[in-house]
């Protein structure tokens, strides 16, 4: 079973307006609520892919229902732990400009992380735990490296994608994948990345820190994955970007489908960027035929 952790998930309310006025009234054209984090994501996408997942993480109040409803409904399991104050409400305003306003969301006690860490104990070899996003204030930054470190000792595969001081403690357990964007790599080692070059080059340098597979989303540029001594480059597929939001997930998400499915280690990652791109292209997660598409378009080469 694959287990997607967000920690901080939360209710993504988006209003759309034909024009925003900074301190005066402003009314919706369209509103819609959606289910919003990294680990959900990933679920919300597999489930796209018909591959199970079950969801994980920290909900509570109406939001934190709204949250667990919202995934029943889609026919995704989630074992979310109960908190005491509401999961947080992101309200994204999309006008002229988009702009947002993210919640800080709900305090956690040792209590609830302690609950969580029992789930994530009670993993084993045939689980695949996916880590995604980012750690709520009240959530020691340390709380990756002790999740990875039980998966590491039951055998299960880690999967991470997050930020740079939260992947860094993860890379000497080995996990089974990181999949950081150009930008993000070029954040770890201190440098740009402006060519494929480059990316090989510093994937390199991050595979040699303990993954074992790195894929690095370039953009218009298509992806890269280094698995074993191989690096492959995929294509990327002709479409108009309509927002990047949620992209990296469903790269991760389509890879893993991949996978599970038993496609090659080269057409799970060209499900993977499908998936990503599939995203990329659309308002919200991508969907099945959008997937099915351009997986058909998507070149994978050995560099």
């Amino acid at each position: 079973m694959i287990y997607t952790l967000t920690l901080n998930p939360s209710v993504d309310y988006i209003m759309e307006l034909d024009h925003f006025t900074q301190g005066g009234l402003n009314r919706s054209v369209k509103e819609n609520a959606l289910p919003g984090g990294k680990g959900i994501n990933v679920s919300r996408v597999l489930h796209v892919l018909d591959v199970k997942s079950t969801a994980l993480g920290f909900a509570g109040g109406f939001t934190g229902e709204f949250i667990k409803r919202f995934l029943q409904d889609e026919q995704i399991e989630s074992e979310f732990v109960e908190v005491d104050e509401v999961s947080r409400i992101n309200v994204k305003v999309k006008a002229d400009e988009e702009t947002e306003i993210n919640g800080n969301g709900p305090s956690i006690t040792k209590e609830q992380l302690d609950i969580l860490l029992n789930q994530i104990s009670a993993l084993s070899e045939k689980d695949t735990l996916v880590l995604a996003g980012s750690i709520p204030a009240s959530v020691p930054e340390s709380f990756y490296q002790e999740a990875a470190s039980l998966c590491e000792k039951r055998g299960t595969r880690i999967i991470i994608d997050a930020e740079k001081k939260l992947i860094e403690p993860v890379l000497s357990l080995k996990p089974f994948l990181i999949k950081p964007n150009h930008h993000e790599l070029g954040e770890i080692f201190g440098v740009e990345i402006k060519s494929i070059e480059d990316a090989v080059h510093y994937g390199k340098k991050l595979k040699g820190k303990g993954p074992v597979n790195v894929i690095v989303s370039m953009a218009e540029k298509g992806a890269l994955l280094l698995t074993g001594e191989d690096v492959y480059q995929a294509s990327a597929p002709v479409g108009e970007l309509k927002s990047s939001v949620g992209a990296g997930d469903s790269t991760v998400a389509g890879f893993l489908a991949g996978l599970s499915k038993g496609y090659s280690i080269e057409d799970s990652f060209r499900l993977g960027t499908a998936a990503g791109s599939a995203t990329a292209f659309s308002i919200g997660l991508c969907d099945e035929v959008k997937v099915n598409d351009l997986f058909k378009q998507i070149e994978i080469s050995k560099r």
